[in-house]
């Protein structure tokens, strides 16, 4: 943090506070196209890449100190309601095909997404 410039700290700030004007788990983002947002939004994966998704902007506002925030309590909500009785997180995307190795089997509990998910709550929730 303390290597960071003003103009990179500027920046951050920018992005949280847009980030927070808008529901994250609604997905409520101005859109360029569309008049929705793509169900991906909805939909956990790993690794991550082009897609992002509700989970992977909590891992940012959360690593940016903004784990108490209440504007983040719908998506950690969210979050919450899509663990399973055992406690785990499906993969929901993938890029099952595109990669040299697959990463696990959509559909099926993900020790990663699991791993992402619980991250997130143990910050929220500490």
């Amino acid at each position: 943090i303390s290597r960071r410039t003003a103009e990179i700290s500027a920046a951050i700030e920018q992005g949280i506070k847009f980030l927070l004007l808008y529901d994250i788990a609604a997905a409520a983002y101005p859109f360029g196209s569309g008049e929705k947002p793509s169900s991906s939004w909805f939909k956990f994966g790993f690794p991550l890449g082009y897609i992002a998704d509700v989970l992977q902007v909590l891992e940012a506002l959360v690593a940016l100190g903004e784990a108490q925030n209440p504007k983040l309590t719908e998506a950690v909500d969210f979050i919450l309601s899509k663990r399973d009785a055992a406690g785990r997180w499906k993969l929901e995307n993938t890029y099952r095909g595109k990669m040299w190795a697959d990463i696990e089997q959509k559909g099926k509990p993900s020790k990663w997404v699991t791993l992402r998910a619980m991250r997130v709550l143990k910050t929220v929730y500490s």
